[in-house]
């Protein structure tokens, strides 16, 4: 099956699809060529991986950097996750609507998630090994959130008992992020 990039309900994410070859021995896919992905529009350099190994029920995110933002690039390895992009650009037509789907070490599909969007995953496994690419590195003092559960985004990740980290449990809803603590939109 050739590479596939399918653009997502909110503009700017992008649903990857890689070329799998197959055979007797496994399997061999390239998880990141960078011409390939900029003749689709996907530009950006990407500066850090990130590796995160977590257990079933598991909630990261939502999270964003504003002085420092980052464009990701979502994949998993092991396991299944719900994966989710939030806009949270100000004066975005499509502010507060979210984004996901289902990232798998069986479908090997990936998310591109831009800059702009609060970004946050749920392990639907028993475990999952999610690696991502970022643009910019990761900087303590600029990490900010928007409250997993807000009930104004609305997103159904599909877990009863939710394990988050004390800080992912205690960020704001969007309406109560001040316009100065979040990404504008750019035309």
């Amino acid at each position: 099956m050739p590479m596939k990039f399918t653009e997502m309900s909110l503009p700017g994410v992008v649903l990857i699809e890689p070329d799998v070859f197959k055979d007797d021995r496994g399997f061999f896919m390239e998880t990141h060529h960078q011409k390939k992905y900029a003749r689709e529009g996907i530009k950006k350099v990407f500066v850090q991986d990130n590796y995160s190994h977590s257990q079933k029920g598991v909630i990261r995110g939502l999270h964003y950097q504003l002085r420092h933002p980052q464009d990701k690039l979502v994949y998993v390895i092991t396991g299944e996750i719900f994966d989710v992009a939030v806009d949270i650009r100000h004066g975005s037509p499509t502010f507060g609507k979210w984004v996901g789907t289902l990232l798998s070490a069986e479908n090997k599909c990936q998310i591109f998630v831009p800059e702009g969007f609060a970004h946050g995953f749920c392990i639907l496994s028993e475990t999952a090994d999610v690696l991502y690419k970022c643009t910019d590195f990761y900087s303590p003092g600029d990490e900010l959130g928007v409250l997993w559960s807000d009930p104004t985004i609305g997103i159904d990740w599909s877990v009863e008992a939710p394990i988050l980290s004390p800080k992912d449990s205690q960020y704001p809803g969007l309406k109560e992020i001040s316009e100065d603590l979040l990404p504008s939109y750019k035309l």
